[in-house]
């Protein structure tokens, strides 16, 4: 299944533009169903109260519960005190991960100690400081973080540079293609850190979610490693929501913060439970032997 990891709903309050003013997704639906898209995760857009925003978005996902999945708004520094109360009403009304926005504030530890103990994914725009990911990815190795935009959505290309070497350093790093305009990004991600490190992302509704994906298909991955991308990682990064530290242990015994031996969606349990040697994902190489070097791509494939 095709899974959208970007998209916004709901009603923004600033009204200086059309993303702090309304996200309907009327035309998106209709423009992701007809390119394939089967599942979409949406968060509201710059909200200025993150609970009430948080619960317009759950009563969105609510009507389109096979279709829609939700991640709750946090605010770190206007939220602050009160983030674990946010996520815990978000929770309670379905929501399944946390976005921030860089432009407000960064993932500061209350954020990133709440998102911990509940199990939660962050998926946060560093909005061109791609460097804040050296700080806060290594002090909570437990917490997935996708980086969305690949960094920056204003083609910035010492934040595609940097998170794309992020993504081979940090196991617990992600990064979203949504709104990435230079190609040849993608092209480097997916060669250096690989195709399980990239979530297909749209923007939407703003951006054409159809459009967004022919950019995935234009990399002519093999189907396994094309797959991964537009929806595989995905999911499995939303099976592991919920779990925490305690519950993320081996049966040999082995913390293993990213659930990387859990068996993640539509994969034997040997490949599941499959190690990559060391310093193969820096290579480019995995322990999928559909996958390895830079075979990611089809054999034919001149990017």
């Amino acid at each position: 299944m095709i899974v959208d990891a970007h998209c916004h709903a709901g009603r923004g309050d600033a009204l200086t533009a059309p993303w702090t003013t309304e996200a309907p997704l009327g035309a998106y639906l209709r423009r992701a169903r007809a390119a394939g898209i089967g599942r979409t995760i949406v968060m509201p857009t710059f909200p200025t109260d993150s609970a009430r925003a948080n619960r317009e978005l759950a009563g969105i996902v609510a009507r389109r519960p096979s279709r829609l999945i939700g991640f709750a708004w946090v605010n770190p520094q206007r939220d602050a005190d009160r983030v674990a109360d946010i996520l815990d009403r978000a929770i309670a009304a379905g929501l399944r991960g946390v976005k921030v926005h860089v432009h407000e504030a960064s993932p500061g530890r209350e954020v990133c100690e709440a998102a911990a103990e509940r199990g939660l994914p962050i998926l946060v725009d560093v909005f061109g400081r791609a460097h804040l990911i050296d700080l806060f990815a290594p002090a909570y190795p437990q917490v997935t973080f996708i980086v969305a935009h690949l960094g920056s959505f204003a083609d910035d290309w010492r934040a595609h540079q940097t998170v794309i070497d992020s993504l081979g350093r940090h196991r617990n790093v992600y990064a979203d293609t949504s709104g990435v305009r230079r190609f040849d990004y993608l092209v480097s991600a997916v060669r250096h850190a690989g195709p399980r490190k990239l979530l297909f992302g749209s923007d939407g509704p703003w951006l054409h979610p159809g459009l967004e994906l022919h950019k995935i298909q234009l990399l002519r991955l093999r189907p396994a490693a094309e797959a991964l991308v537009c929806g595989g990682n995905a999911e499995r990064i939303l099976a592991t929501v919920g779990e925490t530290r305690l519950r993320r242990w081996t049966r040999k015994g082995r913390y293993d913060p990213q659930g990387r031996f859990a068996a993640p969606v539509e994969q034997s349990e040997d490949d599941a439970r499959g190690v990559q040697p060391r310093g193969a994902q820096r290579r480019g190489r995995s322990h999928d032997p559909t996958l390895r070097g830079r075979r990611y791509y089809d054999r034919d494939a001149r990017l």
